[in-house]
């Protein structure tokens, strides 16, 4: 087992997917372009010699191919971190394939140093450009949310610069945040159609009579069903809470915990928050996977990995499905979100519809601003940018909501609050 990977470039690999994108996009993805605005167009040309942290939202796994499309819109090459488990799949064939376009490993909940040390390379030399996600693993389900950003990447930043200020005194990392929002294509009705139809098979082999029951509330019918399904594995009497969000946290609690217990590791704190437990047993499970040398980690076998890594799977879609998210704002974008963690709980697998990646950017932020206060206080500088930063990537986000309006009327739910 390598614990690291390095990124790699294979000019021949690099010109065949810029010259094939749009289809492998569309094959890989179901991604039917990445629209930018003429203006950040032009910025990211602007842009294409100076040091960049890239930094995006990441809701779903397409954000890296989204990323490479700026990059060529911006005419330049990025790096990009990917978890370590990554490289092995397709039998390593898909690792091969991301190192020869500039992407080496991290391995999570590790002192990684081999990882940080390319990180402060790649920023460190001129014209520099690392492509980060703040929000962390696993990605947040949720188009029009954020989860908190994590510290580290502001801090690879800072890294970075004080490297390259080693090469020259006055040189910055332009930090550009990004935010990726995904749009359904084709017409309402027939988004609306598919929606019913997919419905209709998940109703059938769950046992529910849609009665006469609208597009919302069939939504909350499955997911009150789903949720009582757990309870009753779980052993947790509802009684008569109808509070959803403090039944289901109750439930991805048990879910977490219990894969805690089974797989006896070290360290976990039962006090967390859910996100929390899940990152901290997701690290665990991918160092046992690729098989990490630390005698540290519990010794467990193929079976029992994997079916902690589907109880976490499951846990994940406890913690991202969320009504009021549904039901204040019903878009296409938020039912197929939706729809999709439907489907991989009930019928092992989902499939994605045809969509547009829209990118937005706001200015980027230059490190060397905000250089002076982290050297007086490094807690206080990782923390100022990193409040800068999440501030930019709400504003883009709220932004973006105008790309996906309601398809039906918000909080049309009757008595289904549950």
């Amino acid at each position: 087992m390598e614990p690291f990977i390095p990124p790699g470039f294979s000019l021949p690999l690099a010109w065949g997917i810029d010259f094939s994108l749009p289809l492998l996009l569309r094959m890989a993805q179901n991604l039917e372009g990445v629209e930018i605005l003429p203006e950040d167009k032009k910025m990211l040309r602007d842009l294409r010699k100076e040091r960049i942290l890239y930094c995006s939202n990441h809701p779903t796994t397409s954000e890296p191919p989204v990323a490479y499309a700026v990059a060529k819109t911006m005419g330049s090459r990025f790096h990009y971190m990917a978890s370590r488990q990554v490289f092995d799949w397709g039998n390593g064939v898909v690792g091969r394939v991301i190192q020869g376009i500039g992407a080496y490993s991290v391995l999570a909940g590790t002192a990684d140093r081999e990882s940080i040390k390319m990180s402060r390379s790649i920023l460190a030399h001129p014209g520099g450009k690392l492509v980060v996600y703040p929000e962390g693993e696993p990605t947040s389900g949720e188009n029009d949310s954020l989860l908190p950003l994590q510290p580290g990447i502001a801090q690879i930043g800072f890294w970075g610069l004080e490297d390259a200020r080693k090469i020259d005194a006055t040189a910055d990392i332009m930090v550009l945040p990004a935010f990726v929002k995904y749009v359904y294509t084709g017409t309402e009705a027939a988004i609306k159609g598919d929606l019913h139809s997919s419905l209709k098979k998940l109703e059938r082999k769950l046992g529910i009579d849609p009665e006469n029951r609208n597009l919302l509330r069939r939504f909350l019918a499955i997911g009150r069903v789903l949720l009582e399904k757990e309870e009753q594995t779980y052993h947790i009497s509802a009684g008569s809470l109808k509070d959803w969000d403090y039944r289901v946290g109750r439930v991805r609690h048990a879910v977490l915990d219990q894969v805690a217990d089974r797989i006896q590791v070290k360290g976990y704190n039962r006090n967390a928050d859910a996100i929390e437990k899940l990152r901290f047993l997701l690290s665990i499970l991918e160092m046992i996977s690729v098989g990490y040398p630390d005698p540290r980690l519990p010794d467990i076998d193929d079976d029992t990995l994997q079916w902690a890594q589907k109880e976490c799977d499951k846990a994940y879609l406890f913690i991202v499905t969320r009504p009021e998210y549904l039901i204040s704002h019903p878009s296409a974008e938020r039912f197929y979100e939706w729809l999709g963690r439907y489907e991989t709980y009930v019928m092992g697998k989902t499939s994605s519809r045809g969509r547009k990646a829209h990118v937005r950017f706001t200015e980027p932020l230059s490190l060397a601003q905000y250089y002076s206060d982290y050297k007086k206080n490094r807690k206080q500088g990782i923390e100022t940018l990193l409040n800068d930063l999440k501030d930019a990537l709400e504003r883009l986000m709220v932004e973006c909501l105008q790309l996906s309006p309601p398809i039906v009327r918000p909080f049309d739910v009757g008595d289904d609050t549950v």
